[in-house]
């Protein structure tokens, strides 16, 4: 049989890969062609959405409210009218179907700012649409972003690209900027054909009866050799230089331990600093917003597997209790025996969070796959102190696993949909966020974190769409893709791998299918694509021969089709052959320690019938470590027939648009969804649903409404809105605790300000009188200009104390570079006081520096105590 894979979409046969009118054939185990060109070349729509920014964020519009017009140009130019910021401006005119941009549009766009520049001449300030102050003195400028290229819709870059700045070179208050739109030579290609032009014998050398997984497989070979920098690191993509802790270490355990273990090695000790992980840059100002440096640790314990290195071990064993113990102090949740920070590898903002958001927030919530990835961590480093000999450590990693497994299963699973939850989110109050999040279902099936019934499930009914799993669903609606609405290579290798340990054939073939096909028809292992097309140019970053999609792609042949498991003290196979698959194959020159083997596999199934070694019985399939030499392993599997496995295949879904809420007195209000209708949530708990775009508040606390439509795809949570009389809100000025700051920041709160930093109020005291014993929620008021939402590493922290017992981490995550008037709230720690006076100290401890080292700053506006309960 021809035909491995076949949907309505696109098919696999033994040497093709067909996708309508485009093929990529398998010439032979070294070479490939494709005629894949990206739909993004076809005729390009002349309706342009896009919105004006301030500073370089989305602040002009409502999410889902954009700037329409139809750009048919006279004589190769459009100008647009003048559109006033802050008042939506739809086009009346609809072009004719079948009408297109035309290559080569100049495209001027003209925007009235001078009731921006008049409020900050009367205020000092602009309120934005939800009520943000942007002060003069912190105004940079202001930018276009947009649906059409050169236009992007990355808020979170778009600052940087001084291209989309507009301008007002007359200072009339009219600000203006001219596109080159449809420019013949952004055409999105790739290359026709791919030849071996590496020599890849130091490899493992694969050879099987499907020329298209053998060239592929050869194709990623060589790409691996180019994903290595002169200094014996990894390169990230061909677009990505440098290393970045993630993405080397995912690779790492996917196939890269066992290809290039001294470069692995470089790589990961090349994201060491102080004798501790380094997290890569991100929200907030990094680590602790960002807290999955620490799949680091995992990676290292794959290298220290294949290689036995005691040196290694030590090393390593060191880095990771160093971090470990760091992140105990500032990320661990004791209520819910969860970590806090943000989603593993997904780390842009707006794909994959609500727009209300801050980092702050972000801090706060508490994600599947970050969560797995530290409940593996303290596994490896439990394991790693029995081999030192550290009893104690060893029992105490294993216990803080324990701890993170039980959470995880108590509050992230979701029995009526079979999978877990993406994370708890909110304030006061968190919820779960229902959408499916593929590496973390992946991670809690390989991991053990689900039972074996749970990972069945997991694997069967987690949202899989035309071309693979996508990274979340349902999708975000208005966010172009990248995370949101897309598929990335090396998630689904990790869903192959969770597929094959559960048996589930049809999930299997289907989910190695969907890495083939890409790499195929690009000719290269691309970061990522788009979930609804499968195009590898719709997405809004892209890089060729990215190493974590090629490690997947690896990784396939070693840890699936041969099963080779790696583990403390040998080398174990569990081969998953599927029916569709069957045949004779060989794996010659892989290297386990001092041992090379030459390993034939034949038959199909999970179930060995034979395995022998030197002709030999290898008893339970298993290599010793100490095994040196050339050895040749026959594994012949018993054709077992299994259970036809189910795959959660969907249609791709949006979720309705996120509520913003409005609040006057007890009435909150919001904008009318289309086609959706709402549920109240009241202190985390749903009080109501309603068909009408208001609710009349009964009781004081806080209030969220989610949006759902008649498919019974639900909204995020709205920005929780705070109902409480006066009373019941402390809020203290600290320019009165301590002496006030003299920097020239505008927008506080009372009579001043104070800075904190490692050399300013490194310890602060708060005395608070509680009028009456309850649960309080506590945070602060704060501004941090030293870097922008995104990227950078200087996300200030403190450790607070409560008469001298610790009590919580607070974080004061960047806000914006040079934007130190911009104030927002930093995390809530609730606790319970007792009526009468309590001392609150804010402390400087190790454990709180970030990954700056140098910079750990904030100013504080005031402390907000609030009754909860």
């Amino acid at each position: 049989m021809d035909k491995i894979y076949q949907s309505d979409f696109y098919s696999i046969s033994k040497t093709k890969v067909t996708q309508g009118a485009f093929e990529a054939v398998a010439l032979s185990p070294t070479a490939l062609s494709s005629n894949y060109e990206s739909p993004v070349n076809q005729e390009i729509s002349p309706i342009v959405s896009f919105k004006f920014s301030l500073n370089g964020k989305d602040n002009e519009l409502p999410v889902g409210k954009n700037h329409l017009l139809t750009i048919l140009p006279e004589k190769g130019a459009f100008e647009s009218p003048v559109i006033r910021f802050g008042q939506q401006y739809t086009d009346p005119n609809i072009p004719a179907k079948g009408v297109f941009l035309q290559p080569d549009t100049k495209f001027s766009i003209r925007l009235d700012l001078r009731n921006v520049l008049s409020a900050f001449k009367e205020t000092g300030y602009y309120t934005t649409y939800d009520g943000t102050k942007i002060f003069k003195t912190d105004f940079k400028g202001v930018f276009v972003a947009g649906n059409i290229s050169p236009l992007i819709w990355d808020f979170d870059n778009l600052g940087n690209h001084q291209e989309l700045e507009l301008h007002d070179d007359d200072g009339d208050g009219i600000y203006t900027i001219t596109l080159d739109m449809n420019k013949p030579q952004e055409k999105k290609t790739t290359a026709s054909s791919w030849h071996l032009s590496k020599d890849i014998s130091a490899f493992p050398q694969y050879k099987s009866g499907i020329p298209m997984m053998d060239a592929l497989y050869n194709l990623a070979l060589e790409e691996a050799i180019n994903a290595i920098e002169p200094d014996s690191t990894f390169r990230t993509g061909k677009e990505w230089a440098g290393v970045w802790t993630r993405d080397i270490s995912y690779s790492i355990i996917l196939s890269m331990a066992t290809l290039q273990p001294k470069v692995s090695e470089h790589s990961l000790l090349k994201k060491v600093k102080n004798d501790r992980i380094t997290q890569d840059t991100g929200s907030g100002g990094s680590w602790p917003v960002s807290s999955d440096r620490m799949i680091w640790a995992v990676a290292a314990w794959e290298v220290y597997k294949t290689t036995g290195d005691r040196q290694w071990l030590e090393k390593a064993y060191r880095v990771i209790k160093n971090s470990v113990e760091d992140d105990l102090k500032n990320i661990y949740d004791s209520k819910t025996g969860l970590v806090r920070g943000e989603s593993s590898f997904l780390d842009w903002r707006d794909q994959t969070y609500p727009k209300w958001m801050e980092p702050a927030d972000i801090y706060s919530s508490e994600n599947l796959g970050t969560n797995a990835v530290h409940y593996q961590v303290n596994e490896v480093l439990s394991q790693m102190a029995v081999l030192m000999k550290d009893t104690e450590a060893a029992e105490k990693y294993a216990a803080i696993a324990e701890q993170i497994k039980t959470g995880i299963n108590t509050w992230l699973w979701m029995p009526e949909k079979g999978y877990y939850g993406q994370y708890l989110y909110g304030r006061q109050f968190p919820l779960l966020s229902p959408r499916a999040e593929a590496l973390g279902e992946a991670l809690t099936v390989l991991f053990d974190i689900a039972d074996p019934e749970r990972q069945k499930s997991v694997v069967a009914r987690s949202p899989v769409t035309n071309f693979g799993i996508p990274c979340i669903y349902p999708q975000i609606p208005d966010i172009p893709p990248y995370h949101n609405d897309a598929v990335w290579p090396f998630v689904q290798s990790y869903w192959s791998l969770a597929a094959a340990k559960t048996g589930n054939a049809e999930a299997l073939v289907q989910s190695m299918s969907a890495i083939y096909r890409p790499a195929a028809l690009f000719l290269t292992n691309k970061e990522n694509f788009v979930s609804s097309n499968g195009d590898f140019a719709g997405t809004q970053i892209n890089s060729s021969n990215m190493l974590w999609s090629l490690s997947g792609n690896l990784g396939m042949i070693y840890k699936v089709i041969f099963g080779i498991d790696v583990r403390e003290n040998s080398l174990v196979f569990k081969p998953f052959v599927p029916e569709i698959l069957q045949g004779e194959r060989t794996l010659n020159n892989f290297k386990y320690r001092n041992a090379v083997l030459d390993i034939s596999l034949s038959g199909f199934g999970n179930q060995i019938r034979s395995i022998t070694m030197d002709g030999k019985e290898l008893p339970l399939a298993t290599v010793p470590a100490d095994l040196s030499g050339l050895h040749h392993v026959v594994i012949i599997l018993a054709n077992n027939t299994l259970a036809k496995g189910e795959v959660g295949l969907v249609k791709d879904a949006f979720s309705p648009a996120t509520p913003v809420l409005k609040v006057q007195g007890q009435l909150i209000s919001w904008e009318k969804i289309e086609g959706a209708n709402y549920t109240v949530i009241f202190n985390g708990k749903e009080i109501s649903k309603i068909a009408v775009p208001n609710y009349t508040a009964e009781r004081n606390g806080e209030y969220q409404v989610i949006a759902y439509n008649s498919t019974g795809e639900r909204s995020f949570a709205s920005e929780p809105v705070l109902i409480y009389p006066a009373q019941k809100i402390n809020h203290i000025d600290l320019s009165l605790v301590t002496e006030k700051s003299d920097l020239p920041y505008e927008g506080y709160s009372g009579k001043g300000f104070i800075e904190i930093s490692k050399s300013k109020n490194k310890l602060l005291t708060i005395i608070v009188n509680v009028p009456e014993t309850g649960t309080y929620a506590l945070d602060f008021r704060y501004s941090n200009g030293n870097g922008p939402t995104n990227t950078d590493n200087k996300c200030a922290i403190r450790t607070l104390r409560i008469d001298h017992s610790f009590a919580g981490t607070f974080v004061f995550p960047q806000r914006g570079k040079d934007e130190w008037s911009d104030w927002g709230f930093s995390n809530t720690i609730q606790q319970k006081l007792t009526r009468g006076s309590h001392e609150l100290s804010l402390s400087f401890e190790d454990w709180n520096e970030n990954m700056n080292g140098e910079i750990n700053q904030a100013m504080l506006d005031q402390l907000r105590v609030i009754r909860v309960d």
